[in-house]
């Protein structure tokens, strides 16, 4: 090769250099998510988070106190829900501390687990050089026997006390190693690790957990589907075939009520079966006693109360409703609506517009006797009545447009649509009639239950990864850290003889020690097979 060749060969292309910058910043913020503060911040944060969740109505389990909070603060109460304060467990800001504190905990165990795991593995530490400049210490007399002898006997003795222990020969001394408290940082990370089995609990549950909400009156019942449930939260990974098969028939409601008007019992008697033919049984729901079933919980959550209302309209046809009325009071003063859309339709003609029935009206259990009589006294039906206002007209549930089945279409009123008859008190049994002959009377009522059914399949992982935090805390709280050293040396002045320097440690709750130190020291005097005295411990100030 030539040298005008060599002269104008290309150079040769380096490799372009890496980002070290970058990566640098990625360690570092990993670092930083992954550092017990970052831990224990985002855990505030989690449990901040969680406060709106109990302060608030949520909509998974109260859609009816959702809207009334809604409609008593209409400044306040869009924004929250814009921020999802009325599903705040579902809401992707709380979706993002949970995840974020999950990531934490892992990067943080991790590498704590492996040190612990190798540190187990490790034996106790060697003695210090000058066990008598360590606070606690203490030489004992010389001693008949051999180092070697003794620190056998010395090692049984602390093993049997449950201390760590290896023996260690330099020369003619020999010095017995012993250590305790290992449980502490056991503890400490069974602790840390029951939490994230707590978190994986309760994505379990929010991936295939379900629950759902259904109003009963008495006499009525559901089975387990979709439609015939008011509202219901169903898991990521939850459809409506995955439901358990079930009946529930609510045959009677129970409730008592102290003279302050607070509820003293709430009882639900219903029937139920597996909804496949199998054979019905009995039982009896009550505040915080479930129904447990095919692997769901039946709770019962509140009360109120379903006038009957029967209509008879111009051409003589009867309709009877049990309307479920909401509570709109602590006294169970409630509100509610009764439809007959097929009310005034001639029979045997075609069908005729605009001549609908409804009524909305208050049901109060306990009726004043004086002034208005739409606040109830007591939530006990003492002298139940019915304050109603009658409308004739289209209540708009033709139009296909979903309505509350609670309150008429305000809508359909302020547009003339639906027209107001007039109003009327009335008592049980009493009848009321209408400027066009038809007559509405109040039969009675019934009571309803509100039911809320629940399945769970991470409750029992939550369960028993809360008994292991307990646990987990109780050691990392009481058990303490310490180290022990004994060091055995030849007598100089006879052979046969030994003298035993004893040195103890503490990490933390020194003054604890001393006293663990002087049993120690005892035990140890008593097991030497001969001594001309028994030792003291001293102290020495750090």
């Amino acid at each position: 090769m030539s040298l005008d060749t060599l002269s104008t060969a290309p150079a040769p292309v380096e490799p372009a250099p890496k980002n070290p910058r970058g990566k640098a910043i990625v360690v570092r913020w990993w670092r930083q998510l992954t550092s017990m503060r970052t831990a224990l911040v985002l855990l505030f944060l989690l449990a901040l988070a969680a406060v709106p969740g109990s302060l608030l109505p949520q909509q998974d389990l109260n859609p009816e106190k959702v809207q009334s909070y809604l409609s008593d603060h209409p400044v306040l109460g869009p924004i929250l829900d814009k921020i999802g304060a009325y599903n705040v467990f579902g809401s992707p800001w709380f979706a993002a501390i949970y995840l974020l504190l999950f990531i934490s905990l892992i990067g943080c165990l991790y590498p704590r687990i492996k040190l612990h795991a190798k540190a187990l593995q490790q034996a106790p530490p060697a003695a210090p050089k000058f066990l008598d400049r360590m606070r606690h210490h203490a030489e004992l007399p010389a001693t008949d026997g051999k180092p070697a002898e003794l620190a056998a006997d010395l090692r049984r003795v602390l093993r049997r006390r449950r201390w760590r222990t290896v023996v260690r020969e330099k020369g003619e001394v020999v010095e017995v190693s012993a250590e305790k408290g290992y449980l502490r940082e056991t503890g400490n990370l069974v602790f840390h690790l029951s939490l994230l089995v707590l978190l994986i609990g309760v994505a379990s549950g929010a991936l295939w957990g379900w629950n759902a909400n259904v109003l009963l009156t008495e006499g009525d019942g559901f089975c387990d589907s979709l439609q015939q449930y008011d509202q219901y939260t169903l898991g990521r990974d939850v459809t409506d075939s995955s439901l358990p098969p079930f009946c529930v028939h609510l045959r009677k409601f129970h409730a008592d009520y102290l003279p302050s008007g607070e509820p003293s019992k709430y009882a639900a008697d219903v029937t139920y079966d597996d909804g496949l033919g199998g054979p019905s049984m009995n039982s009896t729901i009550e505040v915080n006693d479930p129904l447990r079933f095919q692997g769901a919980r039946i709770y019962l959550l509140d009360t109120g109360y379903s006038p009957i209302i029967s209509y008879t309209d111009k051409y003589g046809q009867t309709f009877t409703s049990p309307s479920p009325f909401l509570p709109q009071d602590q006294n169970l003063s409630s509100s509610g609506i009764a439809v007959f859309a097929d009310a005034n339709q001639k029979p045997g003609a075609a069908r005729t517009s605009g001549v609908e029935v409804a009524f909305q009206g208050v049901f109060t259990p306990t009726t004043p006797t004086e002034g208005p009589k739409v606040s109830s006294l007591s939530p006990a039906p003492r002298s139940p009545g019915l304050t109603l206002a009658a409308y004739r007209g289209d209540t708009g549930l033709s139009s296909g447009i979903p309505k509350s089945v609670y309150a008429l279409d305000q809508n359909q009123i302020d547009r003339g649509k639906l027209k107001l008859v007039g109003t009327h008190f009335l008592q049980p049994g009493d009848r009321w009639k209408l400027d066009d002959g038809s007559t509405v009377a109040f039969v009675g009522y019934r009571e309803w239950a509100g039911i809320r059914v629940d399945q769970n399949p991470g409750q029992n992982v939550v369960l028993v990864a809360a008994i292991c935090i307990v646990l987990g805390l109780l050691c990392s709280l009481r058990i303490r850290r310490r180290r022990l050293w004994v060091r055995l040396t030849p007598d100089s002045n006879d052979s046969a003889r030994t003298v035993v320097a004893v040195g103890g440690l503490s990490r933390t709750d020194a003054d604890e020690f001393a006293g663990e130190f002087d049993r120690l020291l005892e035990q140890i005097t008593t097991s030497l097979p001969v001594s001309s005295g028994s030792g003291k411990g001293t102290e020495h100030a750090d």
